[in-house]
């Protein structure tokens, strides 16, 4: 069986759909619980944290994005049926793009889409667009809220933007005091500093940067996920991976860990307060595609805005002859700062995924 694109999970199922400059975006959110306390205000609170147009570090493009409920709650509160959200599109500019549907822009999916898909309206990306991440959002809020009567809490930061890294491990403390404190979205003043002057910089020349979001999950029960294709890492990166512009996923020390030796990787177990931790946590708090119970910790790789405002090269697809291409309209500098709270959200919807099908095997 093929699956389809446009749909994710087998027990807390999501289904997104529209298209960047069409009427609306919107997600469809099968198997959530009755009984779920979310607001649409809290849901609103979600999407404000990825919305365009707050700062010079994100897009200039004016939308709102006011979550409107179609279906699946009642005075905030979940009702068991599908929940049906939407955000109506209000500044889509579609005409912005007739110059370029000939000509693919570097960097973006445009020639491999038109190919594929011939008599699609690619104007923005259609939904191949980083504007479909706010669908995830508003799914996220709803797992986000459902993993909170468990204790499972996801949050994330912006730990690289281009050159500037962040100096230092931060903790989850520092992560849900800070991160949405700042414009750049980093877990510290001094860091959310150094970020935001690295991507001030490629914006005034007319480029982009790329970045690196970190993201932790804790309070999962031990054991959670499973062997092979099943493991925590597996399923969580290939939601992670859903969001546009998404190149790596590493968990715990990552690619890092191929550098080391086993003496220096491997950590430790040890007893506190009656539980089995860890000394240190290389593995990012998965062993064997299992929940360890330390904090899940992975780092999602962002590669640069593709739409920068420089002279590139491409092809016209209509005379297959090369030319260039200036690209206009209103771009973010580094896409990772708004996809921050988009991997917090997509790391709940596999979660809540993961502990609905893991409950449902267990009490058939």
């Amino acid at each position: 069986m093929i699956m389809d694109p446009f749909e994710f999970g087998s027990a807390f199922r999501i289904k997104v759909f529209g298209s960047s400059h069409g009427p609306h975006i919107g997600v469809e959110i099968k198997g959530c619980p009755a009984g779920v306390k979310v607001s649409e205000q809290e849901i609103q609170e979600q999407l404000d944290r990825r919305r365009p147009g707050q700062s010079a570090l994100t897009t200039q493009r004016k939308e709102p994005d006011i979550v409107e409920i179609q279906s699946g709650m009642a005075d905030g509160i979940t009702t068991g049926d599908p929940i049906c959200m939407i955000i109506r599109n209000r500044d889509a500019a579609p005409k912005a793009y007739d110059n370029l549907k000939d000509t693919p822009r570097p960097g973006h999916a445009d020639f491999p889409a038109r190919v594929k898909y011939p008599d699609l309206d690619l104007s923005g990306g259609a939904f191949f667009s980083g504007r479909m991440t706010a669908c995830m959002v508003m799914a996220g809020a709803v797992a986000k809220k459902m993993l909170q009567k468990e204790g499972i809490v996801t949050m994330a930061f912006l730990q690289a933007a281009g050159k500037a890294v962040a100096e230092k491990p931060v903790s989850e403390e520092e992560i849900q005091k800070n991160t949405y404190a700042n414009a750049a979205h980093a877990a510290t003043a001094k860091d959310a500093e150094r970020m935001a002057a690295e991507m001030e910089s490629a914006r005034k020349n007319g480029d982009s940067v790329g970045g690196v979001v970190e993201a932790r999950i804790t309070g999962l029960p031990v054991g959670t996920g499973g062997p092979l294709f099943g493991s925590l890492e597996s399923r969580l990166s290939s939601a992670l991976f859903a969001i546009p512009a998404v190149k790596g996923v590493e968990f715990g020390s990552g690619f890092a860990g191929a550098r080391m030796h086993g003496s220096e990787n491997n950590d430790a177990f040890a007893i506190l307060n009656g539980k089995v931790v860890t000394k240190t946590n290389n593995a990012g708090g998965i062993l064997g595609g299992l929940a360890t119970g330390m904090p899940v910790v992975l780092r999602v790789a962002f590669k640069p805005t593709p739409s920068i405002a420089r002279p590139q090269d491409t092809v016209n697809l209509s005379t297959m002859k090369e030319t260039r291409i200036e690209i206009t309209g209103r771009h973010d500098p580094c896409v990772a700062v708004r996809a921050v709270p988009v991997v917090e959200s997509v790391a709940a919807i596999c979660i809540a995924d993961i502990l609905l099908q893991e409950r449902g095997e267990q009490n058939g």
